[in-house]
């Protein structure tokens, strides 16, 4: 459920309508939902009520710090990925405490930050960064907290760019390998163990592949302590998908995840962290657009619209579907068109769907895309110098510009000239 809803024939964010916003912003634009966002964070932390749990957001779905604070006055943790993530999160003003530092690439530059700030813990993906982390925790007199990430070789029967689980992905460390690698860390005085680290994948709509990684997961952690290493946290990572569509599949719901979590590892008494991202934000926002032209080609119409892939890259990137719904709610049995829906960008790519079925579109004409909470403006860009877009929070019947769009000035002025030219 989200809070995006035709009311006095006007698709309104709560109680704001979104040709409002359109009027006083501009398009293109991304608009999110306060209570939805609070929705789906509650569900999470609900559905794992009874164990020991933290739910930490993956700020790599969707990082304005309005959105962050929303979350983290809630009590959730972040799960970053960078160090400008992990500072993001800090000015957020989340706790140190409630900040995982996960990625396969993370620096040394980065490692100093987060000992030097504090965090929750490290997700060790290698032996290398193992040894790196160390050599940094001790140049500064600290103890780095880590889990290992074990990759249990599962499929997650996703997109192959998001799955993370199998063992020709480059993430984490083979899980036949583990024994080995923990032994390794325990003789390093720089890090302490505190638990295991896995993540499958994204966008996953089914929960067997979860099932057949926690087993292993339990196993592990067994095998583990009877080695001697004190696992203690369990860190799941996140995945579980949403609806992109608005047929009557849908993935399970976080209720079903965390009874399954409950089943498979609540008997191991750890701590359970989780790092959803796409199901807290994917459905909290949407992408809102206007047509610049309806264009016929010869065996077909298009619809030009003023946003583009570089404003939203999934469908381009992941040939990813988003339902594109007219603002203006149209009447019942209303004749719909068919559209090849595309963007102003030089690139065949910049296609956002084919064979499109939506009432008929004029110029001017705004449009919403759904679901593009997650993994919408995070991965924007500026290409063909067109300005990053705004986004908007809205609260009620309240709404705010918490990033604008910028000037062409202010992007040009980026660019410095060497003295030779």
């Amino acid at each position: 459920m989200d809070h995006f809803l035709y009311r006095d024939g006007l698709l309104h964010a709560e109680d704001v309508a979104i040709q409002d916003i359109a009027e006083q912003v501009g398009t293109p634009f991304y608009v999110y939902s306060t209570a939805t966002l609070i929705r789906h964070f509650k569900l999470f932390d609900e559905a794992l009520d009874g164990l020991d749990h933290l739910v930490c957001f993956a700020m790599k779905a969707a990082s304005n710090q309005a959105i962050l604070k929303t979350l983290g006055n809630l009590g959730a943790g972040m799960d970053v990925v960078s160090g400008g993530e992990y500072l993001r999160a800090r000015a957020a003003g989340v706790p140190r405490e409630r900040i995982v530092f996960s990625g396969v690439g993370k620096t040394r530059s980065e490692m100093h930050q987060a000992l030097q700030g504090g965090v929750r813990q490290f997700n060790i993906e290698s032996e290398p960064e193992l040894h790196l982390l160390n050599e940094v925790a001790l140049s500064l007199g600290r103890t780095a907290p880590i889990t290992i990430r074990v990759n249990p070789d599962v499929d997650a029967k996703t997109h192959a760019k998001i799955a993370t689980g199998k063992s020709e992905n480059k993430f984490g460390i083979p899980i036949s390998r583990a024994r080995d690698v923990y032994a390794q860390a325990a003789q390093l005085k720089g890090l302490d163990i505190v638990g295991i680290d896995v993540h499958i994948g994204s966008q996953l709509t089914e929960l067997e592949p979860f099932v057949a990684a926690y087993r292993k997961l339990a196993e592990l952690t067994k095998t583990l302590r009877s080695d001697g290493h004190n696992i203690r946290r369990l860190d799941l990572g996140g995945g579980l998908g949403i609806p992109y569509t608005r047929s009557n599949e849908a993935p399970p719901l976080p209720t079903d995840y965390g009874a399954m979590v409950k089943r498979e590892l609540g008997h191991l008494g750890c701590e359970i962290e989780i790092e959803p991202g796409r199901l807290i934000a994917g459905n909290a926002g949407l992408l809102v657009s206007s047509v610049i032209y309806v264009k016929s080609g010869e065996d077909r119409e298009f619809l030009i619209l003023d946003a583009a892939m570089n404003d939203l890259v999934r469908p381009a990137m992941y040939d990813a579907h988003h339902d594109i719904v007219p603002v203006i709610e149209p009447a019942a049995g209303t004749e719909q068109a068919v559209y090849d829906i595309v963007g102003p960008v030089c690139e065949s790519g910049d296609t956002f769907a084919k064979g499109r079925h939506l009432v008929a579109q004029q110029q001017g004409d705004l449009v919403a895309f759904r679901s593009a909470g997650a993994y919408g403006a995070v991965m924007s860009s500026e290409y063909n110098t067109r300005p990053l877009i705004p986004e908007v929070l809205v609260n009620g019947d309240q709404f705010a510009v918490i990033r604008a769009r910028p000037s062409y000035d202010d992007i040009i002025n980026r660019d410095s000239l060497p003295d030779w030219l």
